[in-house]
């Protein structure tokens, strides 16, 4: 199966996904939202962001030393073939959400310990099932 990289690197809880205000999302992702599109909640790493919209997953890729370099990818849940998790344990201390997608590509992203996964994987779910 090929696997799409998510731009977010790195699997020390450093680089992980921690939850942000929906306000904190950078402007320029609204200048990608169609008619009726709503932020649902948002992620970032240091300087990454994954937001997640009543249609799509977007991811934020920050590139380079200057960071003016961006790349902005669209997921859109209609596509979504099957999805699971995984949680945090004693020594794996980050969660782990896994898309796989109708093209047999796949997306993961890793979160830090006190992000609700499942939440997450419930709110996919009103969007694929």
């Amino acid at each position: 199966m090929a696997t799409i990289n998510s731009g977010i690197f790195g699997d020390s809880n450093t680089f992980n996904l921690k939850e942000i205000n929906i306000e904190k999302v950078r402007s320029e992702v609204l200048d990608f939202f169609v008619v009726g599109e709503e932020v649902i909640s948002a992620f970032e790493t240091i300087r990454d962001q994954v937001v997640f919209t009543n249609k799509r997953i977007l991811v934020v890729n920050v590139q380079g030393i200057t960071g003016k370099k961006r790349s902005y990818l669209s997921y859109p849940y209609s596509k979504i073939q099957y999805f699971g998790i995984e949680t945090a344990g004693v020594l794996d201390i980050d969660s782990e959400l896994i898309l796989a997608f109708n093209d047999g590509t796949s997306l993961s992203f890793d979160f830090k310990t006190n992000v609700d996964i499942v939440g997450i994987s419930r709110m996919i779910s009103e969007f694929v099932l």
